[in-house]
């Protein structure tokens, strides 16, 4: 398996000492562990193409079209950028992430990027509205608290935002993420659904979280929660697995052009 049972003990040696809280909602809940993420990219196949010693972090597919890369000294918002580069039959995309969007989000969308469905994607605005969250008058989604905001502009393109809670999207602004028109909707869709997921996140005691986020003792123990990723790792890996088995349909051949007229007729 990609990730190495000595990788698998350190998350759980990590995780052994923190007593595991649900917090709530998911946009204040903090980052988490980044491993959420990267564990599952590796266990699909995705290879490390950057420096071992580096705290920049570049995982790529293994077809080399798809890259995630973490950097935490970036000069913008952007700490995580998830790439696609064009091919002949398909358009190359982007999407970034905020450093406090929670890995258990983004880690949807890597996800659903390694074990795609066939299934036509449902509008990312569906999961939102069936969470609760408030669609108003130009499409947009916000969240029960106002904290957070799911929106499609003009490009077609989506931005989602949190911000401090108790001002609307005027105050501090926590974190974004932001997918261009290229972006696959099911992707998009993936991130929504996670993020308007009602159901708690674990984080540790003294884990970064957001103003506004409520905490309970959770019904879970550290040995739950590191059992959990690693179920999680290792059933990403068999659905990677049977995805590239997966028999691919035959490209439709185009029909034969015309003959070529004869020089007399070419213009």
């Amino acid at each position: 398996m990609p990730v190495s049972e000595r990788q698998l003990a350190a998350f759980a040696d990590t995780h052994a000492w923190r007593v595991p809280f649900d917090t709530s909602p998911r946009h204040l809940a903090g980052p988490g562990d980044g491993r959420h993420v990267t564990h599952g990219l590796a266990a699909a196949g995705w290879t490390l193409a950057s420096d071992p010693l580096s705290p920049e972090i570049v995982l790529t597919s293994p077809d080399h079209r798809h890259s995630l890369q973490f950097d935490p000294q970036s000069a913008t918002a952007a700490r995580w950028r998830l790439r696609a580069e064009p091919t002949d039959t398909e358009p190359g995309w982007y999407a970034e992430f905020g450093e406090l969007v929670p890995a258990e989000v983004l880690g949807a969308v890597t996800d659903a990027l390694v074990t795609p469905s066939a299934a036509e994607p449902p509008d990312p605005l569906d999961a939102a509205d069936a969470a609760g969250w408030l669609i108003d008058a130009r499409g947009a989604a916000s969240s029960p608290d106002a904290a957070c905001r799911v929106e499609r502009n003009a490009a077609v393109s989506w931005r989602v935002e949190a911000h401090e809670p108790g001002h609307g999207s005027r105050g501090p602004r926590l974190w974004h993420a932001w997918f261009d028109a290229q972006t696959p909707t099911r992707l998009v869709e993936a991130f929504v659904t996670a993020l308007a997921d009602p159901a708690p996140l674990q984080r540790g005691m003294f884990d970064r979280t957001a103003h506004g986020a409520v905490q309970e003792t959770s019904p879970l123990s550290p040995q739950h929660v590191a059992d959990a990723h690693t179920e999680r790792v290792r059933a990403l890996r068999a659905r990677a697995r049977a995805v590239r088995r997966r028999p691919q349909p035959e490209t439709a051949k185009a029909p034969a052009p015309p003959p070529s007229p004869p020089a007399s007729l070419r213009r």
